[in-house]
C-alpha cells in the first residue's frame, strides 16, 4: 500500500510539543515540528506574506523534504498551514527541494488555468536506493488560493541536466525579465563536470516551455569567479537602485560552497555572498569581481527575496535560513523536537555598490525610549523594560564616545555578548561572544570589523534561542543562535563609565 506522506506529516504535527519548548521563538519563523532549512516561495499578496521552507517532519529519524508553509499579516505573527508540496511523485520522491515563486497578473501568460496567479518552481530530487545516483529535474506547483496546490500533470518541466554538468542542478528562481515584457526568466545553481560552481539562465513566455540560454558570466570580473567554489546553491537576482548614484543595478545573491577567500569572514561551513553588476542577456556587466558576505553571523544560508505582483510594488524583503549545513545539533532537538528557524525579513537597499539590511520591524522613534549610564564593568547596568522579557528589540546609540559598548543577554552563568569595540588601530568591531551559552558548536566567538564611517548605531533582535544584530544602516547584518539559559530574560547594558546610550525598546512577548 501506498504511504500517505501528507497524512504522516499532519500526525507528526498533531503530536509536536515544539512550540512549548522555552527556546521555541516568539517571531521567527521556526518548523512546527523536525527540521526547517532554506526558506522557499516567498510571496506577498494583498498584504498577507506567505512563506514556504524546507520542512523534513520526521527528523532525525527521516530526511524527507516538503514544503512547509506559513503565512503572516505583519511579518512577526505566523500561522501555520498544512505542508504545500508533498514529495509523493516519481520525480521527488527524495524529496522536493528548494525553489522559488510568481505571482501573476490576471493579464499575463499563465502555466495553467487564468484562476491559477500562484506559480510555484522547485527541484525534484530522486535518488536511486541501490546506486544512489541522484536525478534533479525541475517542477511547477500552481495554486489558486494559496489553500490548495497542484503539481502540473506534466512535470517536471525540466527533466534533466544539460551536458557539461553534474546533477547537482537545483533551486530554481523565476522573474520577469524588467527589459523584456511577456518574458520571464529561470536562474538555477549548478555544478560543472569539472566540479565547479555556476549559475545557468534559461528564458519562457508561458512558463512551461523553457530554453537554455547559457551560463551566468562575468566580463569584467578578471575570471574572480570562474572556478568559485565547487556548487553554487540558492542564487537569486534582485534589482535595487544606488541610494549615492542613482544607477539601478542588479545584485547577485547566492552561496558558493567550498570557497576560502583571502579576506576576513567566511568562517561558516558555506558562505552566502553578493557581487553587484547589471544584467544584459546572460551577462553581468559592469561587476568587478567585488564580493562581500551578505550576513556575517554563525547561522545565515539560502536567502530568497520575496516575490510580488507588478500592480502591488514595494521594498525588496529578503529573508534566510538562521541555520548552516551539518548544525542539527541543537538543544531544541532533545527538548523540543525542532531544529532551526528563519530570519525575520530584512528590506534591502544599495548604497555606493554596499548592500543594507534593516529588519521589517524596525523601531520607531516613538518606541520606549531610556537614557541609561554606564557603570563599571562587567557588571552592567540592567534594562530595566526588558526584565522579565525573553523576545524583545533594541536599538542603541551612544550619546558620546565610547571605546567598548553593547549588551549581555542571559543571566550571570548563561549569556552571549554583542559589543561595539574600538581595535588598535582605531577601527571598530562588532565583536559577538556566545561561549557562555549552551551553544558554541560551529563557532563561539567572532569580531567583524566595521565598514569606515558605519554610524555608531547597534540594532539587536533577541527572540529567545534566536538573534539577529543590525550595525549602523545596516552595513552588517549578523545572525546567531543564541541558546542562553532557558528563562533567563532581559539584558544589561556593557558601556565605558560614564557613557550615555538612548535605547528605543519593544518587546514581542
Amino acid at each position: 500500500m501506498t504511504e500517505d506522506l501528507r497524512a504522516a506529516a499532519l500526525e507528526a504535527i498533531t503530536r509536536s510539543h515544539a512550540p512549548a519548548d522555552p527556546d521555541y521563538p516568539v517571531v521567527h519563523l521556526a518548523p512546527p515540528i523536525g527540521r526547517l532549512n532554506d526558506p522557499n516561495g516567498l510571496l506577498v499578496d494583498s498584504g498577507t506574506y506567505h512563506a514556504f521552507y524546507q520542512f523534513s517532519p520526521f527528523h532525525p529519524h527521516r530526511k524527507l523534504v516538503y514544503w512547509g508553509h506559513a503565512s503572516s499579516r505583519d511579518l512577526l505573527h505566523w500561522t501555520h498551514h498544512d505542508p504545500a508540496i508533498i514529495p509523493d511523485s516519481f520525480y521527488d520522491r527524495s524529496g522536493a527541494y528548494s525553489g522559488g515563486a510568481v505571482v501573476l497578473e490576471g493579464d499575463e501568460p499563465h502555466a495553467a488555468p487564468a484562476e491559477a496567479p500562484y506559480q510555484f518552481f522547485y527541484t525534484g530530487n530522486l535518488k536511486d536506493p541501490v546506486t544512489d545516483e541522484r536525478t534533479a529535474s525541475q517542477c511547477l506547483v500552481t495554486s489558486t488560493d494559496l489553500e490548495h496546490f497542484d503539481k502540473w500533470p506534466d512535470n517536471p518541466l525540466l527533466p534533466g541536466h544539460p551536458a557539461g554538468y553534474t546533477a547537482h542542478y537545483r533551486d530554481p528562481q523565476v522573474w520577469r525579465d524588467p527589459d523584456e515584457p511577456g518574458s520571464f526568466r529561470m536562474l538555477l545553481g549548478v555544478q560543472r563536470e569539472n566540479l565547479t560552481g555556476a549559475a545557468l539562465l534559461y528564458r519562457s513566455s508561458d512558463l512551461l516551455s523553457w530554453q537554455l540560454e547559457g551560463e551566468l558570466t562575468f566580463p569584467d570580473a578578471g575570471g574572480a569567479f570562474d572556478h568559485f567554489g565547487y556548487m553554487w546553491e540558492c542564487p537569486g537576482l534582485v534589482r535595487l537602485t544606488d541610494e549615492l548614484t542613482g544607477q539601478v543595478r542588479d545584485v547577485l545573491i547566492w552561496c558558493p560552497q567550498g570557497i576560502t577567500p583571502d579576506a576576513e569572514g567566511y568562517e561558516n561551513i558555506f558562505p552566502c555572498v553578493y557581487t553587484v553588476g547589471h544584467l544584459v542577456g546572460t551577462e553581468l556587466r559592469e561587476c568587478d569581481g567585488t564580493f562581500a558576505e551578505v550576513d556575517r553571523g554563525f547561522e545565515f544560508y539560502a536567502p530568497q527575496a520575496f516575490a510580488r505582483r507588478p500592480s502591488e510594488p514595494g521594498p525588496v524583503l529578503l529573508t534566510g535560513w538562521a541555520g548552516n549545513a551539518s548544525e542539527d545539533d541543537q538543544p531544541s532537538i532533545e527538548t523540543g523536537g525542532w531544529v532551526h528557524a528563519l530570519t525575520v525579513p530584512r528590506a534591502l537597499t544599495l548604497r555606493g555598490g554596499r548592500l543594507l539590511q534593516r529588519p521589517v520591524t524596525t523601531l520607531s522613534d516613538d518606541a520606549a525610549v531610556l537614557t541609561l549610564a554606564g557603570e563599571e564593568l562587567p557588571a552592567g547596568v540592567p534594562i530595566p523594560a526588558l526584565e522579565g522579557h525573553r523576545a524583545w528589540q533594541l536599538r542603541l546609540e551612544a550619546a558620546s564616545e565610547a571605546d567598548r559598548w553593547g549588551l549581555r543577554i542571559g543571566d550571570a552563568d548563561c549569556y552571549i555578548t554583542v559589543e561595539l569595540v574600538r581595535a588598535a588601530d582605531g577601527a571598530m568591531q562588532l565583536s559577538v561572544d556566545r561561549s557562555h551559552s549552551r551553544y558554541t558548536q560551529h563557532g563561539a566567538t567572532r569580531t567583524v570589523t566595521l565598514p569606515a564611517g558605519t554610524p555608531p548605531r547597534l540594532e539587536v533582535l533577541h527572540d529567545r534561542s534566536v538573534t539577529e544584530v543590525f550595525v549602523g544602516d545596516g552595513e552588517i547584518a549578523f545572525t546567531l543562535r543564541s541558546f542562553v539559559a532557558p528563562y533567563a530574560t532581559g539584558a544589561n547594558l556593557l558601556v565605558d563609565v560614564g557613557v550615555q546610550v538612548k535605547a528605543n525598546v519593544v518587546v514581542y512577548d
